[in-house]
C-alpha cells in the first residue's frame, strides 16, 4: 500500500469513526437540550448583535494564526518508521493535517448548525470529535492541543451569544413597533375626541346665546350645564394627551387559548381599550380574550409594573420577561390591585368564554379529553 493510499485510508476511518460516535454520544434533541438550558446565560455579554460579530471576526484570526503556527495540535516528535526518524516526523506531521482537517471540519459543522440556546449540542459535538482523534492517534501522541480546543469551543459560545441577541433584538424591535403603533393610534384618537368635543362645545355655545337673548333662561341653563359637562370632558382628554402615563390597566384571560389560570397583565392608553383587546383577540388566536379588570390610572405605567412585579415568579416565559402572561387567577390579581389602589367598582370573576365553550361540543372525542381546564 502507497503512503497516499494508507494516508486516505486512515483518513476515511477517522471521519467514519467520528460520525458514528457522534450519533452515539451527542444529544440531537434540541428542545430537550433547551428544556434542561432554562433560562439563557450569555458567556461573554455584550451589548448588541454588531459587537458579537466583532468579536467572532476576530476570534477566527486568532483561529487561522494557531493553525499557521503549528500550534492547533500536539504529536510525538519522536514516532519513528522504516527505522527511520524523519520518515516517522513526516508521517506524524501529515496524519496530524488529516485530523486536523477532521476537527476543523466537525468545528464548523457544529457552528453552521448551532442555534439560539442550543449550544449545549454543539460542545458535546466538539468534545467527541477531540476525544476520538486523540483515540485514534494515540499511537502517534496526537491530539488537538487544549488552546486550540478552547478557541474552537469559544467561537461557538460566542456564535450562541450572538445568534440570541439577534433572536432578542428582533423581539425588541417588533415590541417597539408595537408599542409605538399603539402609542400614534392613542394619540390619534384622542385628537378625533378633542374636535368632536370642540364642535360639540361650539354648537352648544351658540345654542346657549340664542336662548339668552329670546330669555328662555331655563333652558339655557341646562345647555349651560352640558357645556359644563363638555368642558370637563375636554379638560380629561386634554391631560391624557399630554400624560403619556395615564391609561387602562387591564386583566384578561383565554382559557381556550391558554388554559385555566392564566391572564395576561397589560395597559393601554386607547381612548376605547376594550380596541385593544380585541386587536389581542384577532387571527393569532382561536377564541376572543374575556376581561376580568379593566381600570384607568393617571399613572398605569407604574400600576401595570407593581403588578408585573408582584408576579413575577409565574411568568409563563421566562425568557422573553417582557410578555405579560402570568400563572395566576383574576381573583388574585384583585386582591394584588386593590392593595395598590383600593376599591375596584368593576370586576368579573369568571370568564364567559362563549366560543370556546361551544366549540367544545364539535370537537373530536380524543380533542376533548386533552384539552383539560
Amino acid at each position: 500500500m502507497t503512503e497516499a493510499s494508507a494516508t486516505a485510508s486512515t483518513l476515511r476511518a477517522l471521519e467514519a469513526d467520528i460520525a458514528a460516535r457522534r450519533e452515539e454520544l451527542v444529544e440531537l434533541d434540541d428542545q430537550l437540550t433547551l428544556q434542561r438550558v432554562g433560562v439563557y446565560y450569555y458567556r461573554h455579554p455584550l451589548d448588541n448583535s454588531p459587537l458579537y460579530k466583532e468579536a467572532l471576526t476576530e476570534l477566527r484570526e486568532h483561529i487561522k494564526d494557531s493553525i499557521k503556527q503549528n500550534d492547533a495540535v500536539v504529536a510525538s516528535d519522536s514516532f519513528v518508521f522504516n527505522n527511520s526518524l524523519a520518515l516517522g516526523r513526516k508521517m506524524v506531521a501529515d496524519y496530524a493535517k488529516l485530523m486536523l482537517r477532521a476537527f476543523n471540519a466537525e468545528a464548523d459543522a457544529s457552528v453552521r448548525s448551532l442555534r439560539a440556546g442550543g449550544l449545549e449540542t454543539g460542545e458535546a459535538r466538539l468534545q467527541r470529535s477531540a476525544d476520538a482523534i486523540a483515540r485514534l492517534g494515540r499511537l502517534m501522541e496526537i491530539r488537538i492541543s487544549e488552546s486550540y480546543f478552547n478557541l474552537r469551543k469559544t467561537e461557538l459560545e460566542l456564535t450562541a451569544d450572538y445568534l440570541m441577541k439577534v433572536q432578542e433584538e428582533r423581539e425588541q424591535e417588533r415590541e417597539e413597533r408595537a408599542r409605538l403603533r399603539e402609542e400614534r393610534l392613542a394619540e390619534r384618537e384622542l385628537a378625533a375626541e378633542r374636535e368632536k368635543l370642540n364642535k360639540e362645545r361650539d354648537h352648544n355655545d351658540n345654542v346657549y346665546k340664542q336662548l339668552i337673548a329670546q330669555g328662555r333662561t331655563e333652558e339655557a341653563e341646562r345647555i349651560r350645564q352640558q357645556i359644563a359637562s363638555i368642558d370637563a370632558a375636554i379638560a380629561q382628554n386634554d391631560y391624557r394627551a399630554a400624560n403619556i402615563r395615564a391609561g387602562f390597566v387591564y386583566v384578561i384571560s383565554n382559557i381556550g387559548a391558554f388554559g385555566a389560570n392564566v391572564v395576561k397583565i397589560g395597559m393601554t392608553r386607547r381612548l376605547e381599550p376594550m380596541d385593544r383587546v380585541r386587536e389581542l383577540g384577532d387571527a393569532s388566536v382561536p377564541f376572543p380574550f374575556d376581561v376580568h379588570i379593566m381600570y384607568f390610572s393617571n399613572d398605569a405605567i407604574t400600576l401595570e409594573t407593581q403588578l408585573h412585579q408582584a408576579f413575577a415568579e409565574r411568568k409563563l416565559n421566562n425568557v422573553n420577561l417582557r410578555r405579560e402572561f402570568f400563572f395566576a387567577t383574576p381573583a388574585e390579581v384583585k386582591k394584588e390591585l386593590q392593595r395598590n389602589v383600593g376599591t375596584l367598582l368593576e370586576y368579573v370573576d369568571t370568564p364567559t368564554a362563549e366560543q370556546f365553550l361551544q366549540s367544545q361540543g364539535a370537537w373530536p372525542d380524543d380533542s376533548r379529553a386533552r384539552f383539560v381546564v
